[in-house]
């Protein structure tokens, strides 16, 4: 186990799989006493009872975080139970592909609500702890669709680009109170849901894959080692950035490419 957040009291929502549990065993491992917040009793459980195995401090706190009653009692335990709130990572969301012409009112409400409503929420009432203490550190997930457009994810993607826009006007807004707030875009991520999504159409993967410059999927780890250094004292004067964790997709042109030979 490391230091690097010892002492430091941080709450990630979604943290029952995938980006969000990896994060909370990546945040335990460095010291820190972690809030797992999941909707699911049953995965926010088995993420607390890892950070447990692996010598770490995790509590369990079941909610819906798209209530903002609930983010209130969320951090309320917190503040109450562990005595401060350092890090607050909303980390929930998700979407599946859906077309935009065929989207529900309800389910394009859903996606607002998880991904950028639930945000706000979790924002906000971690503000409330924070500015008392004239210290903290918001943080936000979005997404690569946030950044530019994805096919059949303009509502995630919409949503996803508002958490962008409310990382940085947080951070323009409270650093002069000490708390700092940083997005972390991740790429096409080898979770469990999108590689069954990739697993219906035969070679999706590899042309995914393909596409990315490192030539493979991310990993929740990947994204959870980028939250670790944000989180931290070492990041003490980064704010108000997105930071893509993606391979490096972020960094091309969005234009047709030639098929170039290998190096």
């Amino acid at each position: 186990m490391g230091n690097r957040l010892a002492g430091k009291i941080a709450i990630i929502t979604g943290a029952g799989q995938g980006i969000g549990r990896a994060g909370a065993l990546a945040f335990a491992a460095e010291g820190a006493t972690v809030v797992v917040n999941d909707l699911h009793e049953e995965t926010a459980q088995e993420t607390t009872r890892r950070v447990h195995e692996a010598g770490g401090r995790a509590l369990c706190h079941v909610a819906d975080v798209t209530d903002s009653r609930a983010v209130d009692a969320l951090v309320e335990r917190c503040v109450a139970e562990l005595g401060r709130l350092d890090v607050m990572w909303c980390n929930a969301g998700g979407a599946r592909p859906e077309s935009t012409v065929e989207m529900s009112d309800a389910a394009y409400e859903r996606v607002v609500a998880l991904n950028q409503h639930a945000v706000f929420y979790g924002c906000r009432a971690a503000l409330r702890a924070m500015l008392p203490q004239r210290s903290g550190n918001l943080l936000i997930t979005t997404s690569g669709a946030g950044l530019g457009a994805v096919h059949h994810l303009a509502a995630y993607g919409m949503a996803k680009a508002a958490v962008v826009n409310l990382g940085k006007s947080l951070a323009a807004e409270y650093g002069r109170h000490g708390i700092r707030a940083n997005v972390i875009s991740p790429g096409p991520m080898g979770s469990e849901g999108f590689l069954s999504w990739l697993a219906t159409v035969e070679g999706l993967r590899e042309r995914f894959e393909s596409e990315v410059p490192l030539r493979r999927l991310g990993t929740p780890e990947d994204i959870a080692r980028t939250a670790v250094f944000l989180a931290s004292d070492e990041a003490s004067f980064v704010s108000g950035v997105v930071v893509p964790v993606d391979g490096g997709i972020a960094s091309q042109y969005p234009t047709p490419q030639a098929e170039l030979p290998e190096d």
